[in-house]
C-alpha cells in the first residue's frame, strides 16, 4: 500500500476526524461506487487485522454495498490512507454518542436517498427519537442513554425480520435489558431495573420468550420504538386497548373511566399491572382475597355490591359449562352423536369468553345478559348430553335382550338339530 502508515498513526488520523459530517452520497470522479472487493478501506482494516469490534459482512447495509464509506465518507477507491481518509474526499470518522442520531439521520432521514433500497421505510426516525426519553437526555448532555447503534449495533445490523437481528422481535427485551435491567448503570436514573424479570414471568412474556410467539408484545409494542416513552394515565388503555380492541370500549363508555382519569389512575395498569401482566382468572372479580375489586371497594358500597354480582353470574356459568363438558366426554366415550352438542357448546363458550370480556363495563346487568344466553344454550347441551346417554342405555337393553334371545334360538336349534340325528340314526 502507498504511503502505508504505522497503526498508531492510522488510528490517530482516524478519531481525530470524528467530528467532520458528509453527504451520504459520495460522488466519485467516475460517478461508480466500487465493489467491496475493490473497496480499500474493507480490504485495508481486514488486512490490519482491525475491523470493528462485531463486524458482519451480511450487515444489511453491506448487502447493496454501503460499505465503510457509506457511512464514514472517504475515499474508498485509493489504496493511499491519507487520500482515503481526507476530509476534502468527505472523510467523517467516528461520530461522537450526540452525534450518532444526525449522523444515521443523513441517509435514514432522507427519502429520497432511502426510497433507493427501502421505499416503505419510515424517514422520521431521527424526529421521533428527540421527543423520546433517550433524545431528550441526549440532548442535555447525558451520555448513558440509549442511541441508533445501542439498539441496532454499529456493524451487524440486520433487518428487523431477520432472527439475528437485535431488534428481532424475541431479542427485543435482551436488548432493552442491557442498560434497563443493570442496577449500576441506571442508579442515577432513579427507575426500577426489575422490568425484564417481572417482563419475563408476565403472560406476555411467557408467550414471547418461551412460546416464540412473535405476535406477542415486547418493550416497544407499548412504550414506542425511536420515540420511547413511558406511556401516560390517558394513553395505557390505549396502548392496551391496541390489542385487547373490546375491554378497551367497554372500559371507555364504563362509568369508572372518568373517576380513574380523575385520580390520575393508570386505567387497565390498576387491575392488571404493568410489566408483570399475569394471566386473568375469574378470581380477581369478586369479593374473594384474590379480587382486585377489593382493593378499592368496602362492603356495603356500590362497587363491593357490583362485583359481588358479576362474580357470582361468571362462577354460575363455569360451573354449568364444566359440567357440560364432562358430560361430553362421557358422550364421546359411549360412541354417541356430539355433534350438536359440540356446536351448542361452542357458541356458549364464546358467550362465556364475551361475559368475562363484559366485565369491563362493570354493569352487573351487561354481565348477567350475555351470561344468560350461554346458560340457556348450555343447558340445551345439556338436555342433548341426556338423551343421548338414555339411548345409549337403552341400546345396551336391547342389545342385551336381542343377544339373550338369539342365545336361547340358538341353544334350542341345536338340542333339535341332535334329536333330528338321533331320529335319523335309529331309522
Amino acid at each position: 500500500m502507498k504511503n502505508f502508515l504505522s497503526l498508531s498513526t492510522f488510528l490517530i488520523l482516524f478519531y481525530a476526524m470524528a467530528n467532520t459530517f458528509f453527504i451520504a452520497e459520495i460522488l466519485y470522479a467516475d460517478n461508480t461506487v466500487p465493489s467491496l472487493s475493490e473497496d480499500h478501506c474493507l480490504t485495508c482494516h481486514r488486512e490490519m487485522g482491525i475491523l470493528p469490534s462485531g463486524f458482519n459482512e451480511n450487515d444489511i447495509h453491506m448487502q447493496p454495498g454501503l460499505s465503510c464509506s457509506g457511512c464514514h465518507g472517504g475515499n474508498p477507491a485509493s489504496d493511499d490512507p491519507e487520500v482515503a481518509m481526507s476530509p476534502k474526499n468527505g472523510f467523517a470518522g467516528v461520530p461522537t454518542r450526540a452525534e450518532i442520531p444526525q449522523f444515521c439521520g443523513k441517509c435514514h432521514s432522507s427519502i429520497n436517498f432511502m426510497r433507493t433500497y427501502r421505499p416503505r421505510i419510515q424517514t422520521d426516525q431521527v424526529e421521533q427519537y428527540y421527543t423520546s426519553v433517550h433524545g431528550k437526555k441526549l440532548r442535555l448532555k447525558d451520555q448513558k442513554v440509549a442511541e441508533c447503534v445501542s439498539c441496532h449495533t454499529s456493524h451487524a445490523i440486520f433487518s428487523v425480520k431477520d432472527a439475528r437481528s437485535t431488534v428481532y422481535p424475541l431479542n427485543v427485551p435482551n436488548t432493552c435489558k442491557k442498560c434497563h435491567s443493570d442496577p449500576d448503570y441506571m442508579k442515577e436514573y432513579h427507575i426500577p431495573t426489575d422490568q425484564f424479570a417481572r417482563y419475563a414471568t408476565s403472560v406476555h412474556g411467557m408467550d414471547l420468550l418461551e412460546n416464540k410467539d412473535t405476535g406477542a408484545p415486547a418493550c416497544n409494542d407499548c412504550h414506542g420504538n425511536h420515540g420511547a416513552t413511558p406511556p401516560g394515565v390517558e394513553s395505557v388503555s390505549h396502548v392496551c386497548g391496541n390489542c385487547h380492541v373490546n375491554n378497551l370500549n367497554y372500559f371507555t363508555a364504563s362509568p369508572m373511566a372518568e373517576p380513574f382519569e380523575q385520580l390520575d389512575v393508570h386505567a387497565c395498569e390498576q387491575c392488571h399491572g404493568n410489566h408483570g401482566v399475569q394471566k386473568t382468572s375469574d378470581e380477581m372479580v369478586g369479593v374473594g382475597e384474590s379480587s382486585v375489586c377489593i382493593a378499592c371497594h368496602d362492603a356495603g358500597d356500590n362497587g363491593y355490591h357490583a362485583a359481588e354480582q358479576i362474580h357470582h353470574q361468571i362462577k354460575t356459568f363455569v360451573n354449568l359449562y364444566d359440567s357440560a363438558q364432562v358430560r361430553l366426554k362421557d358422550v364421546q366415550q359411549k360412541g354417541m352423536d356430539d355433534v350438536d352438542i359440540l356446536f351448542l357448546l361452542q357458541e356458549a363458550n364464546q358467550d362465556l369468553i364475551h361475559s368475562r370480556t363484559l366485565v369491563h363495563t362493570f354493569d352487573p346487568s351487561k354481565v348477567a345478559a350475555k351470561a344468560g344466553e350461554g346458560i340457556k344454550k348450555t343447558n340445551e347441551a345439556i338436555v342433548l348430553e341426556r338423551q343421548e346417554v338414555k339411548d345409549y342405555h337403552t341400546r345396551r337393553r336391547g342389545f342385551g335382550i336381542a343377544t339373550l334371545f338369539i342365545t336361547v334360538l340358538a341353544v334350542a336349534l341345536f338340542f333339535k338339530i341332535r334329536d333330528m340325528e338321533k331320529l335319523r340314526k335309529k331309522g
